[in-house]
């Protein structure tokens, strides 16, 4: 009784506050900040542009409020459901897109036990600030009559404001809930249903990222949204799946943060960033794209002392999270998007530069990757990549077993050079496996130097593990079968 009692408080705090916040029914209410207009013709484009396909499917539109996004969705899907709690804001809605006859409008309120939805109904639920405005178990049930709602390999798509307030809108109070993205994340990763027949279904990630327009606009990664996918618990999702669960779980991120420095979790960190980045020859309001961003270290790096706009895209949701949350308050122009690079696509000549540090050996296909880089590079703009490559003649069962278990795509500088070359590129290749030696020893050597430390923060287990990993590098390092391949590849 406690639990639906609270609830019932929610939800009349919320109605309150929007039945007072929609007196006037305007874009700049429905956003609160009085830049709304301006905002909106930027962000609403951005939005839908991040839907899956939904081409006469059956949409479910929640926290539709005035119909900022119905009247768009109505264009494209077979049927909409708009569904919003406040009454004028509904009807207002349908007096603006009531003409479109395959849209249904409704007021209710997601909450209620009352509104019945058919189960494996809907192909795409879409919602743009609504979250916000529940209680943590309120999303965590909504979550669950989401999923219930949803065809098999149907659609959520929600966005939501996390850490703080965007707009600029005065308000006597304010109830909304700005969480951490990684409550979110978490809810929707857990959440799990079960049919009458016994199978099982879970939501698998497809998308999350920061919203570009708040973030060239205001310099703010808190609008974050994120797709999820309805699935069979039995299908294999992969890649994805092993980097979070095992290759960066969040306790081997902090181990390799408590190694190469905060925001990285590659070779050398902050020192090797420094001097790779120093050959790209950045340019202020240039754009670069960082493939394989990790926690962001080197994305931070370049827009803070470079006045560049940076886009991190990395396919480990654990890497992302933390990106974002250490964005809040930099006011720089850095978004994140947790995205898998081969299925990504960006308008051609959209970056200055693209960059990636020692991801490209997650990559199998690289040769239809290196041809993606060269549409999206502008004329002229450069590509950096650093990574893993081996020895052309022969390698050490070792090595080969190290490969193997990180699931990496390892080739010789020449064939990676040639790939490049294939894609159009202008390109100069080094080989950088001295300073690669250098660096890890110095890793080596600061890491004994705080070993008490380390050991307090994670285990002795941990410590050894690191140095016999490291050392195991030397070693292949040494013998000339383990190369750290700089490339600096122009598109002509």
């Amino acid at each position: 009784m406690a639990s639906v009692a609270m609830s019932q408080d929610e939800r009349h705090v919320q109605r309150t506050y929007w039945t007072e916040h929609s007196a006037d029914l305007s874009v700049e209410c429905m956003m609160l900040d009085s830049n709304a207009s301006d905002l909106d013709k930027e962000e609403r484009p951005e939005v839908l542009s991040l839907l899956p396909a939904y081409e006469g499917k059956s949409v479910l539109e929640l926290g539709a409020g005035i119909g900022r996004f119905t009247g768009e969705l109505a264009q494209r899907a077979g049927q909409l459901l708009a569904l919003d709690f406040i009454e004028s804001a509904i009807k207002k809605n349908e007096s603006i897109n009531g003409h479109y006859k395959n849209v249904k409008f409704m007021c209710a309120d997601v909450t209620s036990p009352n509104l019945h939805i058919s189960e494996g109904s809907v192909d795409l639920i879409f919602s743009n600030w609504l979250l916000m405005y529940l209680s943590d178990k309120e999303v965590e049930n909504l979550a669950e009559r989401m999923m219930k709602w949803l065809k098999v390999g149907g659609y959520i798509f929600f966005r939501e404001s996390c850490f703080h307030q965007s707009g600029d809108s005065k308000r006597k109070y304010n109830p909304t809930h700005y969480r951490e993205p990684r409550f979110y994340t978490k809810v929707f990763k857990e959440c799990q249903i079960s049919d009458d027949t016994g199978n099982s279904f879970e939501l698998s990630l497809v998308g999350c990222k920061c919203i570009g327009a708040y973030v060239r606009n205001k310099k703010n990664q808190n609008q974050i949204c994120w797709t999820w996918q309805k699935v069979r618990s039995q299908d294999d999702r992969g890649f994805q799946r092993f980097l979070d669960s095992v290759e960066y779980n969040h306790k081997d991120i902090m181990l390799y943060e408590h190694v190469y420095g905060k925001g990285f979790v590659s070779t050398g960190g902050l020192e090797t960033t420094r001097e790779i980045v120093s050959r790209l020859g950045l340019k202020q309001d240039q754009k670069v794209l960082d493939v394989g961003c990790g926690t962001g270290g080197g994305d931070f790096y370049m827009a803070e002392n470079f006045d560049v706009e940076v886009v991190g895209i990395d396919l480990s949701i654990n890497m992302i999270s933390l990106a974002i949350e250490r964005a809040i308050g930099l006011k720089c122009t850095v978004e994140f998007e947790c995205a898998d690079c081969t299925r990504k696509t960006y308008p051609e000549n959209t970056f200055d530069v693209i960059y990636s540090r020692d991801a490209m050996l997650h990559i199998k296909d690289k040769p239809s990757m290196f041809k993606s880089f060269y549409k999206w590079l502008k004329h002229g703009g450069t590509l950096l990549i650093t990574d893993y490559c081996k020895n052309a003649e022969s390698i050490s069962l070792e090595y080969a077993e190290y490969i193997k278990k990180g699931g990496y795509h390892i080739h010789d500088m020449k064939t990676y050079c040639q790939m490049l070359e294939n894609a159009g590129f202008d390109v100069i290749f080094e080989d950088q496996t001295n300073l690669f030696m250098k660096t890890l020893q110095q890793e080596l050597n600061a890491l004994e130097n705080k070993k008490a430390d380390f050991i307090d923060d994670f285990s002795e287990g941990d410590y050894n593990m690191i140095v016999e990993r490291w050392k195991a590098k030397q070693i292949r390092g040494a013998a000339g079968e383990q190369i750290w391949g700089l490339f600096i590849a122009k598109k002509k």
